[in-house]
């Protein structure tokens, strides 16, 4: 675990799944109990937390894009439009991000 928050790319990468599972929590658990059950406290809580991963993740995709001169037509639109998109972050991890984590090359 250590290893993969030790490079950029690494911290990017855990910070997408994070928002990726954020959003299922979100998606699947909290407006189901908000809707179904009235129970809107877990989605209030949920929605925060996932707003906060979804800038985090937006902020250090643009770090590592400058960091890493990634071309924005090729790569970092694709990485940032990943955090719009439901499973997204999944996705563009096995796809992008894990081949270019120096922290993988194992």
């Amino acid at each position: 675990m250590l290893q993969i928050i030790q490079s950029k790319v690494g911290r990017l990468r855990l910070i997408g799944f994070l928002e990726g599972i954020s959003l299922l929590i979100l998606l699947f658990i909290a407006l189901p109990l908000k809707y179904g059950y009235g129970i809107p406290e877990v989605s209030k809580v949920m929605g925060t937390v996932h707003g906060a991963l979804f800038l985090l993740f937006v902020f250090n995709t643009l770090s590592v894009g400058v960091e890493y001169q990634w071309k924005f037509r090729e790569t970092t639109w694709k990485v940032l439009l990943a955090c719009i998109v439901p499973l997204g972050t999944f996705y563009i991890d096995q796809k992008i991000l894990k081949r270019m984590d120096p922290s993988n090359s194992k």
